[in-house]
C-alpha cells in the first residue's frame, strides 16, 4: 500500500485521467441541439483526508445533478509541501470551464508557484470551486493572492463536530434550497480569519465551544473569476449528503454562469 501511494502520484503528475459522465439534459437548447457539457477539472490529493474516495463522491454526485465532463489530477503524497505538477504547466486551465479544488498541501512556501496558479485562473477567467482543505492549502506562503482568489483567509480549525449552518443570504440562488435547519452529518469547522471585500458570505457555521460563528459558505468574484467556496467537507459522510452535493453543484453552475434563479 505504501508503494502504491508513491507510484500513483508520479503517473498522474504527467497524465490527466479523463472521466466522463453525461447526466440527463434538463433544458435542451431551443434549436433542439443538446448543450455542451461543462468541462470540469478536479484537482485533489494531500494529507489528512480520504481523497481517494472523495474524488469519486464528487464526480459521480455532481454528474447526477448536472451535465459535466470530468478530468482528474490526483496527486497523493505524504507531507504538506508537495507542489501539484499541473500548476507549473503553461495554459493548464485553458481547456476547462471550471476548476474544482479539493487538495490539502498547506506547507508550500513558494510564492511564485502560488501566484502563478492564481494568475492562470484570472488570465483565463475560468470558474473555481474551493472545498474544505483547499482553503488551508498554501497557507504557509506569504502571498495573499491565493486567499484573495478564494475570498476567505483561514489558517486553523476547531474540533470535529457536526456543524449547525445558518443562512445569511437566503435569496442567493446558490444557497436558497439549503434547509434552514441544516446540520452536517460530521464536521470540522474552519475559522474564517478574514472575509475579503470581493466575497459575499452565504452562510455561517457554529459548533459547541467555538469562538463564534464562522463563514462557511460564500461566493467571490475576483479579477474576472467567479468562485464558490465552502469549508464544509472533511468527512466522506458529509460529502455524500445530498444537501452537500446539491449545494456544491449549484455553486459550480453559478461559477460558470449556468445557474438560474
Amino acid at each position: 500500500m505504501k508503494l502504491l501511494r508513491i507510484v500513483l502520484p508520479i503517473v498522474l503528475l504527467f497524465t490527466l485521467v479523463l472521466f466522463t459522465v453525461t447526466a440527463q439534459e434538463k433544458k435542451p437548447k431551443k434549436d433542439g441541439q443538446k448543450a455542451k457539457p461543462i468541462r470540469a477539472l478536479l484537482i485533489t490529493g494531500g494529507c489528512c483526508h480520504d481523497y481517494d474516495t472523495q474524488k469519486d463522491i464528487l464526480m459521480a454526485g455532481i454528474s447526477e445533478r448536472a451535465d459535466v465532463k470530468w478530468s482528474l489530477v490526483y496527486e497523493q503524497f505524504e507531507g504538506k509541501d508537495h507542489k501539484i505538477g499541473i500548476y507549473s504547466r503553461k495554459d493548464w486551465a485553458k481547456d476547462f470551464d471550471v476548476i474544482v479544488h479539493n487538495e490539502c498541501y498547506g506547507g508550500v512556501t513558494d510564492n511564485a508557484f502560488v501566484e502563478g496558479m492564481v494568475k492562470e485562473h484570472t488570465d483565463k477567467g475560468v470558474g473555481a470551486i474551493f472545498l474544505h482543505c483547499s482553503m488551508h492549502s498554501y497557507r504557509a506562503a506569504e502571498t495573499d493572492e491565493y486567499r484573495k482568489l478564494i475570498g476567505i483567509s483561514s489558517f486553523n480549525h476547531g474540533k470535529k463536530h457536526p456543524i449547525s449552518v445558518k443562512k445569511l443570504n437566503a435569496e442567493h440562488p446558490v444557497i436558497a434550497p439549503v434547509p434552514g435547519d441544516w446540520v452536517t452529518v460530521e464536521g470540522e469547522l474552519y475559522n474564517s480569519a478574514k472575509v475579503w471585500e470581493t466575497a459575499t458570505p452565504l452562510a455561517e457555521g457554529t459548533i459547541p465551544s467555538t469562538e463564534g460563528p464562522q463563514t462557511c459558505i460564500w461566493v467571490n468574484e475576483y479579477q474576472g473569476c467567479k468562485v464558490f467556496g465552502t469549508t464544509i467537507g472533511h468527512h466522506n459522510e458529509t460529502m455524500s449528503d445530498p444537501v452537500y452535493l446539491d449545494l456544491v453543484t449549484r455553486g459550480l453552475l453559478w461559477s460558470v454562469g449556468k445557474l438560474e434563479k
